[in-house]
């Protein structure tokens, strides 16, 4: 996997996906950014949630779940000071659909979280504590 970011201008940044996908990375005006896009550590949460997102659509479908939307919510807090990284992440799964099952539904959160969901046992075993829950909606 390979990626590179460039600088723009200020604090202002361009990272290109080695699959040639583009985003724009910005910071606040008071750490000399223009609030023109998603800030790096936001992308790192975003990142997470689209991980994880991935591994329970994928076993969902596997199982035969007839999912109509997922949504995953994450909220972080971080460590004050510099660095301030991550110390904890609680994701919370909203899985719509027809006739879902609890327990698959509670199965693909669990095996995305301990088995295939590489962002977060990389940020776990940083030392960041991350939280799962889950919730279903009927369509």
């Amino acid at each position: 996997m390979q990626a590179v970011v460039k600088w723009v201008d200020g604090a202002q940044f361009l990272a290109e996906s080695g699959s040639g996908h583009a985003i724009l990375m910005d910071g606040p005006p008071d750490h000399g950014g223009r609030n023109t896009g998603v800030r790096p550590m936001e992308m790192l949460l975003m990142g997470l949630g689209g991980c994880s997102s991935f591994d329970v659509m994928s076993i969902l479908t596997k199982a035969r779940q007839a999912v109509t939307d997922c949504r995953c919510e994450l909220q972080a807090e971080r460590a004050e000071g510099v660095p301030s990284p991550f110390t904890k992440i609680h994701m919370q799964f909203i899985v719509t659909g027809k006739e879902l099952k609890e327990a698959q539904v509670k199965r693909a959160v669990e095996l995305s979280a301990t088995k295939y969901c590489s962002a977060s046992i990389m940020l776990e075993a940083g030392g960041v504590e991350i939280t799962h829950a889950y919730e279903i909606r009927e369509a």
